[in-house]
């Protein structure tokens, strides 16, 4: 297991105020966290996720998290150290923290698009399609019993340069047990502005808990990450890639469904992300109450 100093996160949980950051610099984004390099704890990514309302029920996610993490390295996915760790503070909901081994920024595999030649390309999507069907894989075997999901765009995963693929987006523990989903889908809403979790409930929330178990709609995220990454040109040859090597019964995807997918999941993203914005204001701003995310900047798509 990692090892960590608990009392400097611990430090940096009691003093964060999320709309102004001190003591840490933001490693990346989630939609229900935010993924910390903490000052005085080097060489680790710590995932925020203030979503609880009690320890037990971050007891509960984080035994679900080990879980998911287990079964996903008996199917084969090679994961960073990492730990768990909740601090419980008034004031705030409680939070879990998710720490992994901080894996080289320049050797995650959307960077190494912008590096690498076709064939070098070619040969990395290969890997990652590779390691995404060691869990359908592992799903053929052992469902209806147990079922794994998977976000597998390309930014999950980091190819060092010893040839080892990591794959590191593992903090959303997606699982089923005799078809039932593990995870309660409510901790999704958490960071949805209040007043639209109903509408988000209805509208969005099972679509986004089933597509990750869709060995096709995985497939076409991983093809529609292209866009997001600035690689528009890689669409084509990457949805052959993922054609040749689907597991059977799978239906083929063309480049119409990629770019279909991508202008429909852009929207609901920018969306969000504007409601969040406005919720974050009216919350700071017009109550007086504290704010608990920490929200990117513009984003790119």
């Amino acid at each position: 297991m990692l090892e960590i100093d608990r009392s400097i996160l611990e430090k940096f949980e009691t003093q964060i105020e999320p709309h102004q950051l001190r003591g840490a610099k933001v490693l990346g984004y989630g939609e229900i966290s935010t993924v910390f390099e903490v000052d005085g704890l080097p060489g680790v990514a710590c995932k925020r996720m203030p979503l609880f309302k009690s320890v037990t029920d971050a007891e509960t996610y984080a035994r679900q998290y080990a879980t998911y993490c287990g079964n996903l390295k008996t199917a084969g996915l090679v994961l960073p150290e990492d730990r768990t760790e909740i601090f419980d503070q008034p004031g705030k909901p409680v939070v879990l923290y998710i720490i992994q081994q901080q894996l080289s920024p320049a050797r995650f595999v959307h960077k190494l698009l912008h590096q690498l030649t076709d064939s070098e390309i070619d040969a990395l999507v290969i890997r990652v399609l590779t390691a995404i069907n060691h869990v359908w894989e592992f799903n053929a075997k052992h469902q209806p019993g147990l079922q794994l999901a998977i976000d597998g765009q390309l930014s999950n995963w980091v190819y060092m340069e010893s040839g080892e693929l990591f794959y590191i987006d593992t903090s959303t523990p997606l699982y089923r047990i005799n078809e039932k989903e593990q995870l309660d889908p409510e901790l999704f809403l958490q960071s949805a502005p209040s007043f639209l979790r109903w509408l988000i409930r209805w509208l969005f929330l099972a679509d986004v808990m089933n597509r990750y178990y869709d060995p096709r709609q995985v497939a076409i995220d991983v093809a529609a990450n292209l866009y997001k990454e600035q690689r528009p040109d890689l669409v084509p040859r990457v949805v052959e890639l993922i054609n040749s090597s689907k597991p059977a019964g799978v239906d083929s995807i063309i480049v119409k469904d990629v770019e279909k997918y991508y202008k429909e999941d852009k929207i609901i993203w920018v969306v969000f992300l504007a409601l969040r914005r406005f919720d974050r204001w009216l919350k700071s701003t017009i109550f007086r109450q504290r704010y608990e995310f920490v929200l990117p900047g513009k984003i790119k798509r």
